[in-house]
């Protein structure tokens, strides 16, 4: 499932380097951030505002916890991580797998290809289950208790 395309410019293959060190960043908060034991608000330790789903209507939104689900996978504690957002568990290891191709790419001067139809195929998927999941927690899922002073942090 995993392919490359021959030998590509250095130039024509900057998006893989970016995508690379988007997720170094996201790793290095990771284990700096300590995953909030409620399952949400994680983010505002860097001084990110609280969820705007969660301070406006009392829902969760869809990304809701991914930082904490994140942060938690980072930690080793994949509990946690699947009680604050499945997403996270299921999508952190996925970008840290594409994370590492396309710098294995960049290094050998191949661009990752995700033209396959099995690779449109899973992310086609994966974002339809994410924006399902979404709809479910908006429609159905009211902040839990002990979440409404997390926006009140601010």
């Amino acid at each position: 499932m995993v392919s490359f395309d021959p030998k590509t410019s250095r130039r024509k293959l900057g998006g893989q380097l970016a995508w690379f060190l988007l997720w170094a960043f996201v790793t290095a908060c990771g284990i700096w951030l300590a995953p909030n034991p409620q399952g949400h608000g994680t983010h505002q330790q860097l001084g990110l505002p609280p969820c705007p789903s969660v301070f406006l209507f009392g829902r969760l939104c869809p990304g809701c916890g991914l930082t904490t689900s994140f942060t938690a996978v980072i930690h080793g504690d994949l509990k946690a991580a699947w009680s604050a957002n499945p997403f996270g568990v299921l999508g952190y290891p996925i970008f840290t797998l594409s994370a590492w191709a396309c710098l294995y790419g960049f290094v050998k001067e191949r661009r990752f290809n995700t033209d396959s139809k099995t690779a449109q195929w899973l992310m086609g998927s994966f974002a339809a289950a994410f924006i399902a999941f979404g709809i479910y927690r908006v429609v159905s899922m009211p902040v839990p208790s002990g979440l409404d002073s997390i926006t009140q942090t601010r």
